[in-house]
């Protein structure tokens, strides 16, 4: 009640392809063979060679995927930490206890859930051997046997009838490796599995993965969201995200060069709030926040990256270890949130952080960035307000691209029934391009920049300009809306405008 009279929601996130190795199920399916527990998990004998795993598959953590336990003289599968061992959804009773657990969350009044990882709660029968050439392609062995599994699309509809129908209440899944095709399959509302899924293919360049060193190509987002705007159709609806808890900061990977901080952030802002779809944004992101400054393994806590290191440091070194890991860590992520750097631990906590505050807080905290008309939290504050003053277009109006495939800017319309319009424009380049000819009657509404000064000469990447708002929540253009339209964008350079007479 709390939450929902300040005008709010509450998402939860639901954990149920795995739990931990000390939660009571697992601890009486270890130690009671007999139990009515006992296939709660997925259980292999150790014979005929208990040093050797059930099968091929690997952990995403690293090492196999399976945990032997003499207890029960048997191997237990966890695809994630030996700590997260996976359940099996095959059982009946185990569904029936998963279902009984979401409503009694569901009864307290909570909004929906985040299904982590869901698509993989469906494993091929047998647990056969991953294919070699598939693993080494994806760099995990027996992906192919769960990602996509045979019952996923049963135990959703199932558990969706059993629980989530019988209230007023919002699904979005964790679906690693589901393209815009599968994707449809899982969403499409007369199937009644899950509302929206986030899809992972844009934060990586093509051929490239998380832990790899380079700088990611913008270009590439463009045509991502290009192809799934025009093409995922209008019975889906779209998550729009650029950030998570999985992965490294957005600006990081694009550009880490400081001068061009300001304006990367403000043009992520730009394009992830003028999509169509629902933008989910990540604490922090609204600030600009980049990867910390991580100096030796010990400062990280991640699992995943303190495995990858273990692992990497017999064959590479520490040094190579180490760069290996700071490119791809999920720790970047998870520093405290910057909230005011006058602040013990930037304003996170009284106690001491899990993790240590990242050092860039002096500059890029919520309290310092609300006082600057200029920041990059105000730039999203603005971007909100004006999605919220005509919702026609920006939110569920048509999505049309001006721009090809490949283009170095990404340009497109936002158009709604009652002929409100609006031309978006992102240099997605550290090098300045051509702009687009607009059509008439084009006001330019925000920028990232702000606009040359009188000699026509740069006012730099830290400057701004904003849409003031009228009492009615509509926007209004000001002053520098008048100049001249650019007829070249700046590096990473962002535009709005609003377009007059866009439809008879």
């Amino acid at each position: 009640d709390g939450v929902h009279s300040r005008g709010m929601k509450l998402i939860m996130d639901l954990v149920i392809n795995h739990t931990s190795d000390e939660h009571a199920w697992f601890q009486e399916s270890l130690q009671n063979p007999d139990s009515p527990y006992r296939d709660y998990y997925f259980w292999r004998s150790s014979a005929p060679d208990p040093s050797q795993p059930p099968n091929n598959w690997t952990s995403f953590f690293s090492g196999s995927a399976w945990k032997y336990y003499p207890e029960r003289d048997a191997w237990a599968l966890h695809l994630f930490s030996q700590k997260q061992m996976d359940l099996n959804w095959e059982n009946d009773l185990l569904r029936a206890d998963l279902y009984a657990m979401i409503k009694w969350w569901l009864n307290k009044g909570i909004d929906g859930f985040r299904l982590d990882v869901i698509n993989y709660i469906s494993k091929q029968p047998g647990l056969p051997n991953g294919n070699e050439a598939i693993g080494k392609m994806m760099g995990y062995y027996g992906i192919e046997h769960y990602f996509y599994g045979p019952r996923l699309h049963e135990f959703l509809r199932e558990m969706r009838r059993e629980t989530f129908d019988h209230y007023d209440v919002f699904t979005v899944g964790e679906t690693p490796g589901i393209g815009m095709e599968m994707g449809r399959l899982l969403t499409a509302e007369n199937r009644r599995e899950l509302d929206m899924i986030f899809s992972f293919d844009h934060l990586e360049n093509p051929g490239k993965v998380r832990f790899d060193d380079y700088r990611y190509d913008l270009r590439y987002l463009g045509d991502y969201y290009r192809d799934w705007m025009q093409n995922y159709g209008n019975d889906c609806w779209m998550a729009v995200f650029l950030e998570n808890h999985d992965n490294p900061r957005m600006i990081s990977k694009v550009n880490p060069d400081p001068q061009f901080r300001e304006v990367i952030g403000k043009l992520l802002a730009m394009l992830q709030l003028t999509l169509k779809g629902t933008p989910f944004l990540f604490q922090g992101q609204e600030l600009g926040m980049v990867n910390a400054d991580f100096g030796a393994i010990e400062q990280m806590r991640d699992v995943e990256s303190i495995n990858l290191y273990h692992e990497l440091l017999p064959r590479v070194g520490a040094d190579a270890a180490f760069q290996k890991v700071l490119c791809g860590s999920r720790d970047h992520a998870r520093t405290p949130m910057q909230w005011d750097c006058a602040a013990a631990h930037g304003g996170f906590t009284a106690g001491e952080p899990w993790i240590s505050l990242n050092p860039d807080d002096r500059h890029h905290n919520v309290a310092a960035e609300l006082k600057d008309p200029c920041s990059i939290l105000n730039f999203y504050s603005t971007l909100i307000r004006l999605r919220k003053a005509d919702p026609a277009a920006l939110i569920y109006g048509d999505f049309k691209a001006v721009s090809k495939a490949g283009a170095n800017v990404f340009a497109y319309y936002r158009l709604s029934d009652n002929g409100s319009c609006y031309l978006i424009e992102l240099n997605m380049t550290a090098a300045s391009q051509k702009a687009f000819r607009k059509p008439s009657g084009c006001t330019l509404v925000l920028s990232n920049y702000a606009g040359p000064d009188a000699a026509g000469t740069d006012a730099g990447a830290g400057a701004c300009m904003g849409a003031c708002m009228n009492a009615g929540g509509a926007a209004e253009a000001t002053p520098a809306d008048t100049a001249i339209l650019p007829k070249a964008l700046r590096p990473y350079e962002a535009n709005l405008y609003r377009v007059a007479h866009a439809r008879a």
